[in-house]
């Protein structure tokens, strides 16, 4: 009989590739070897990774170390010399001493200040305080002690044994003629920059080019060995046209000048005419010079330069001159001259009182006459006088190598006043610097031909001996003129100028001080001044001097002055008369 079928079915067969198969185990072992590979791959990277990133972090830590452990100086460089025409200092660096702590390895702050302030001889109790609060600042990795001390001082700070305190090396400026020439010089700060004078205008120059040292320090902060050093580069000498003996002299003649005459200061110029180099720029007050930053600003000042005054009667030279050169007049050229001239709203008188004379243009000069020297200026009209005073470099700077240089104040013809051809033409209404003033008589002086007046000689290696010069007047202008002016020296207003053995050429100019703000003029209070040449026919040197603020004329309070300073520069550089 046969059986019922029970509804289930036969199992199927395995298929192909089962891990059933030898093959198919064999692809599983080769997937998980790979798996294994890559994760351990992924871990050699991990490892790698942090070991790169420990090393890395250790370095960094070493770094850091080491920086922590040194400290970098910078080494100032020597700051060029300053020299006379001759080569003898007038500005020089001293060596000094830096003091410097490190004030987080100090551990009293207050007691390293005291004993150091002690060692280096500080008693003064506000400087004492100043340097225990920057001895105090723990953040601070440097702070300066005491700058540009004497070495044996900075010995005795360094012997004290103190962690973190060192020394370098500093320059100190000193001026061996202390205040002589002071304000041509000028100075240098605590860091060696040039705040003034020839110290600025050639700063650059004279600084040179800082180096820099860095040192490994031990934990107590002494230097352990030198890691780092960049040389420093010396700046340049500059040498000056100035001679320092005549200079002195000069300034000690203005200075008994300004006692005697009661004024309030002097400024004295000896210039070559030929080259334009200036042997002398003094500048002198009442109160004297005392030191640069202590509160007088006119003592520090070069006036020579930077300040104005009404020339008065020294100017007559620039009318004269160009009268002469237009041809409108020639030194024999008389004129009937009244007591007095009246210009549009402006009386002129005399400076001192007289009847009508006549008088030639050779005597106008001599004597030194206002009304003769207005009427001159008409003769020329106000446009022909414009020209000479423009043509002699008024009213413009001369372009001398000094800072802070004036070009003086000249109005445009078209706004002078009606009585501006009567003020002019006798050195009013005009304001002009010393340095324009001996500049213009230096002209006549070189036969007509102007040279740009000049102070630095040299710097480095390189001589500034270019010189610039053209012609102002005629050379037979310019000997009219010095005749002229030398019978003024020898019987007319300027005979306290003349100098046994040699003949001198110059003239006066006695003009009113100006109030400030334009007030007018201060009554009876002058700026007294004589411009003189000698040999008077050859001449190779100019002295000015102008004595501000005195009661007395130009042929008293300064010709003497200028008489004493040119006797002295023609022996001294051993001119023939």
């Amino acid at each position: 009989m046969a059986l019922a079928p029970t509804g289930r079915r036969r199992p199927a067969g395995r298929r192909r590739g089962s891990l059933g198969s030898p093959k198919a185990a064999g692809a599983c072992v080769d997937r998980r070897i790979r798996l294994l590979r890559f994760l351990f791959l992924v871990f050699l990277v991990l490892v790698g990774g942090k070991a790169v990133a420990l090393a890395s972090s250790s370095e960094h830590l070493a770094t850091y170390a080491v920086r922590q452990q040194t400290t970098t100086v910078d080494l100032p460089a020597h700051r060029g010399s300053i020299l006379d025409r001759n080569g003898d200092e007038l500005a020089v660096g001293k060596p000094a001493q830096t003091v410097y702590a490190t004030p987080y390895l100090l551990d009293d702050p207050k007691a390293a200040a005291d004993e150091l302030c002690d060692a280096l001889q500080i008693h003064r109790k506000r400087v004492r305080r100043e340097i225990e609060k920057r001895l105090s600042d723990r953040e601070g990795g440097f702070a300066y002690v005491a700058r540009k001390v004497e070495p044996d001082l900075a010995r005795a700070a360094l012997e004290l044994g103190l962690p973190g305190v060192g020394t370098y090396a500093e320059e100190e400026r000193t001026y061996p003629l202390k205040g002589t020439a002071a304000q041509v010089i000028g100075f240098a700060g605590t860091d060696n920059q040039g705040l003034a004078g020839v110290e600025l205008m050639y700063d650059e120059e004279l600084s040179g080019k800082p180096g820099s040292e860095t040192v490994v320090q031990d934990p107590a902060g002494h230097a352990l060995k030198t890691v780092a050093h960049k040389e420093p580069v010396s700046g340049e000498n500059v040498r000056l046209t100035l001679d320092r003996e005549i200079q002195y002299y000069a300034e000690d003649v203005l200075e008994k000048a300004v006692r005697s005459t009661g004024a309030k200061s002097a400024t004295g110029i000896v210039m070559d005419p030929r080259t334009g180099e200036i042997l002398v720029m003094a500048n002198v007050t009442r109160e004297g010079f005392h030191g640069f930053g202590k509160g007088d600003a006119e003592a520090e000042k070069n006036r020579a330069v930077t300040d104005v005054y009404e020339p008065g009667s020294i100017f007559k030279l620039v009318t004269i001159s160009g009268a002469l050169a237009d041809g409108r007049v020639t030194p024999d050229t008389t004129f009937d001259l009244p007591p007095s001239i009246w210009v549009a709203d402006r009386e002129i008188n005399e400076s001192h009182p007289r009847g009508t004379v006549r008088y030639s243009v050779k005597e106008i000069l001599q004597w030194s006459s206002n009304v003769g020297a207005v009427k001159i200026g008409m003769l020329m009209e106000k446009r022909g006088l414009s020209k000479w005073v423009e043509a002699f470099g008024f009213g413009k700077p001369t372009g001398i190598d000094f800072p802070g240089e004036s070009g003086g104040i000249v109005l445009p013809v078209d706004e002078w006043s009606g009585s501006s051809i009567g003020n002019i033409p006798m050195g009013q209404g005009i304001a002009v610097t010393a340095i324009q003033m001996a500049s213009a008589f230096s002209a006549v002086a070189n036969d007509g031909v102007q040279v740009k007046p000049r102070l630095v000689a040299q710097v480095g290696t390189t001589v500034h001996d270019d010189v610039e010069r053209h012609r102002v007047i005629p050379s037979k202008v310019a000997r009219q003129v010095r005749a002229m002016l030398k019978v003024a020296v020898e019987k007319g207003t300027g005979t306290k100028a003349r100098i046994p053995g040699y003949e001198v050429a110059g003239k006066t100019g006695t003009a009113e001080m100006a109030l400030p703000g334009g007030a007018g003029y201060a009554k009876g209070i002058y700026v007294a001044s004589f411009i003189g040449m000698a040999p008077a026919d050859h001449p190779r040197l100019v002295v000015l001097a102008a004595v501000n603020g005195t009661a007395m004329y130009g042929g008293d309070a300064a010709a003497p002055a200028v008489q004493k300073i040119m006797r002295f520069a023609l022996q001294h550089l051993e001119i023939a008369p």
